[in-house]
């Protein structure tokens, strides 16, 4: 066995437990239109499902990050995916709203708990001169589960109802309790996250304008992308097969954009990387309101879709090379930014759609990623300008 294998071995692990995540996050916006159907509430209401979890997760990842630093990672890990897969599970059965959301809250927790303790747990296993390329790699589940979970969570949710959706997260996540299990290695412990380190992370100017930057795109994102079904249905006609692929070619246009940075990251650099997807994002929701058909919004997707996971996966290994000491809290206060964002986005979109409509979405989301933009932009400058000093 080569010194790489065991990481390699995980990687792949890490990366279907990403997958399993990203599944349930998204099947929310995928279900949208059977949620509010079948409970009776109205999308705006149902999208705070979407918010009510980013809230929990933005102010659980670094509280149980520190809850939970010195366990072993394999046995943190396992646990997290199958709290999420029993929580999916009783969603599932959920007899109206208001039971649902709570549930749907302390679901997310597991969430909360893997996705920044995998990046690093992989950061601890990875040779140096790979981590980026590692780290990068295990985010790949979550282009995988927009090209194939979320499309399939709305096919589901379409045709037989979003229980079931839900219900094919519970078995995603339970099968990547296995997975992970098996071939994460025991032992693997980062620095214990001192309060020492979360001190220096906070306190840092610049690292936490690198944080913003991610909470900033995704409020951009999820003003408008917590809300696709509904659009896609209410304003483009859309059938249920037509919701259906929308979400698949996004999916596959944001796998293929992580497959990009995988190669390119340690080439292009990681700030470089998300300053390109950020614009293709903001791109996409310039040109929004022109799709007026669903082949037209095809076209507008691809830009957003290649550089929508890839932002977060670049930003990922953007924190962990701008402060390796500190990577564990800046990795936990990033998944805390990410769904931050989300609560900001999708709240904000639900108060915009009841009051206004559909129209002034994308113009938000524009706005919110216009911000994104300029922040990422000023950190890299004052970054390379104190490495010139």
């Amino acid at each position: 066995m080569t010194a790489a294998a065991p990481w390699a071995a995980a990687s792949r692990a890490l990366m279907f437990g990403n997958f399993a995540v990203g599944c349930g996050v998204m099947v929310v916006p995928g279900a949208l239109n059977d949620l509010a159907h079948s409970l009776a509430v109205a999308p705006a209401v149902a999208g705070q499902l979407i918010t009510a979890a980013a809230v929990a997760v933005g102010a659980g990842a670094p509280l149980l990050a520190a809850a939970f630093g010195g366990w072993d990672r394999r046995r943190l890990l396992v646990l997290a995916m199958l709290w999420y897969a029993a929580g999916h599970g009783l969603a599932a059965l959920a007899p109206d709203f208001a039971l649902l959301l709570p549930l749907r809250v302390g679901t997310v927790l597991g969430a909360a708990v893997f996705t920044p303790q995998a990046a690093a747990a992989i950061s601890v296993l990875a040779p140096p001169a790979e981590r980026g390329r590692a780290i990068t790699m295990i985010f790949l589940g979550w282009s995988l589960a927009s090209v194939l979970g979320m499309p399939m969570g709305s096919f589901i949710a379409e045709t037989v109802g979003w229980r079931w959706a839900f219900g094919a997260v519970a078995v995603l996540a339970a099968a990547s309790a296995l997975w992970v299990g098996w071939a994460l290695p025991g032992g693997v412990r980062p620095p214990p996250l001192s309060l020492q380190s979360w001190r220096s992370a906070l306190t840092h100017p610049l690292l936490m304008a690198m944080v913003a930057v991610t909470a900033l795109s995704g409020a951009g994102q999820f003003t408008l992308f917590s809300y696709f079904a509904p659009y896609y249905r209410q304003v483009l006609g859309a059938s249920a097969a037509q919701v259906s692929g929308l979400f698949f070619w996004f999916g596959a246009f944001g796998l293929a954009g992580n497959v990009l940075l995988t190669r390119w990251v340690d080439r292009l650099g990681a700030a470089r990387c998300v300053q390109i997807a950020l614009a293709l994002m903001a791109l996409s929701l310039l040109a929004w309101p022109w799709a007026r058909t669903p082949g037209a919004m095809a076209l507008v997707l691809v830009p957003w879709a290649l550089g929508c996971f890839a932002s977060n996966s670049a930003q990922q290994a953007r924190l962990s090379q701008s402060a390796p000491a500190v990577a564990p809290a800046l990795l936990a206060l990033n998944t805390s930014a990410i769904y931050a964002g989300q609560a900001a986005g999708a709240g904000g979109g639900g108060a915009l759609l009841a009051a206004a409509g559909f129209t002034p979405l994308s113009w938000a989301g524009l706005g919110w990623m216009g911000l994104a933009l300029a922040l990422s932009a000023w950190v890299s400058h004052r970054m390379q300008g104190r490495l010139r000093a």
